[in-house]
């Protein structure tokens, strides 16, 4: 079974640069969850896109545009949003801001 640290330090932990205006951390994690946290600068886009995952994920701050299906919806600081597996999803940033995302099993795809 896959395990990191068990505790993850803002300070120790490096950003991943993903271009395009967004940075990614990635925290805990085992084979069954993980927690990532997404930095976005104004205007920067998550492009459409799917996955097997369930996706849970909070707005710790800023504005976006966000579309899961054919559902779209502004969401601000303390707002959240649930992706089922394999629904196509993705969103626009309007004003800088970071994202909590909880992703059931882990995303592999993200690890180095």
């Amino acid at each position: 079974m896959l395990q990191r640290n068990l505790f993850q330090i803002e300070e120790q932990t490096a950003w991943d640069d993903l271009g395009n205006g967004i940075m990614r951390k990635i925290y805990g994690y085992d084979d069954s969850i993980m927690l990532v946290k997404a930095k976005f600068e104004a205007k920067a886009v998550g492009a459409l896109h799917e996955h097997h995952h369930s996706q849970v994920t909070y707005v710790d701050s800023g504005v976006f545009e966000m579309t899961i299906g054919e559902n779209k919806c502004i969401i601000k600081k303390g707002d959240g949003y649930y992706v089922p597996p394999h629904e196509v999803h993705g969103c626009v940033c309007i004003e800088p801001g970071i994202l909590i995302d909880v992703f059931t099993p882990l995303r592999a795809d993200f690890l180095k």
